[in-house]
């Protein structure tokens, strides 16, 4: 496993200095950042840092409609192009909001038409394209791939995409992280972590057992990106080291 981190997450309403702030992150364990604004990828990439996710496109609007596909499928192939310019790994694509009658079955069929063509695009050029699970509970009103089984649905018929696992997520909308984890590793290819509820720091104030699914990553030969995407409650590098660590410690 490798660990990155979420830019927007550990630096959100801080008065931070960029080139500080990435060099202490590689100090406290960070291989990685993620989502990170590309004016700062050169200095990111001076300090070690890999560029680890971009966001594709708007969540809200997803490949769930095909009266989409066209712009979005353009939108994609920018981002994958700026991707693999700029050395970053994977671009992050959604399935969107529900709408009509906000049936999954056209809503799976939709994602697997519409990402083929740019599936095969991120091949050329070496970049992941990752389909993330967000809860609908709380962050995310109405966003159709709720559930690891509609990521999944999709990710089975579509290779070459992968599922972007957020424990956080599916911890508000099905629980049973490990069983689902381990049920789904073939097709996991990016981990998402933060404390559940309130997306705060990996500790005991949280209800998800972070340590037990550190144990079965490395149990089970996990070997892709854990990006810590969690709002940390003090001071952010601390909380990124203490997260590392945990991780690290298993």
């Amino acid at each position: 496993m490798r660990q990155s981190f979420a830019w927007w997450s550990f630096t959100a309403g801080r008065d931070i200095e960029p080139g500080t702030f990435l060099r202490d992150a590689v100090a406290a364990g960070a291989q990685g950042v993620e989502m990170l604004p590309d004016e700062y990828w050169p200095l990111a990439r001076d300090l070690g840092l890999e560029i680890v996710t971009v966001t594709g496109h708007k969540l809200e609007e997803g490949f769930n409609d095909p009266a989409r596909h066209p712009a979005l499928q353009d939108e994609i192939r920018r981002q994958i192009d700026a991707a693999q310019k700029g050395g970053a790994l994977s671009v992050i694509v959604f399935a969107g909001n529900r709408f009509g009658d906000g049936a999954d079955e056209p809503a799976i069929d939709a994602c697997v038409d519409g990402l083929q063509p740019v599936i095969a695009h991120a091949r050329e050029a070496g970049v992941q394209l990752l389909m993330e699970l967000l809860n609908s509970k709380v962050d995310h009103p109405g966003q159709q791939c709720d559930r690891t089984v509609f990521g999944a649905r999709v990710a089975r018929r579509s290779a070459g995409l992968k599922l972007l696992y957020d424990g956080y997520h599916m911890q508000l909308m099905e629980g049973d992280l490990s069983r689902t984890i381990k049920a789904n590793l073939d097709i996991i290819g990016h981990i998402h972590t933060a404390g559940a509820p309130g997306r705060r720091d990996l500790d005991d104030r949280q209800e998800i057992n972070w340590r037990a699914i550190a144990g079965l990553l490395k149990h089970t030969g996990y070997a892709h990106w854990v990006g810590h995407e969690f709002i940390p409650r003090g001071e952010p590098i601390a909380a990124l080291r203490a997260a590392i660590a945990l991780f690290e410690e298993v």
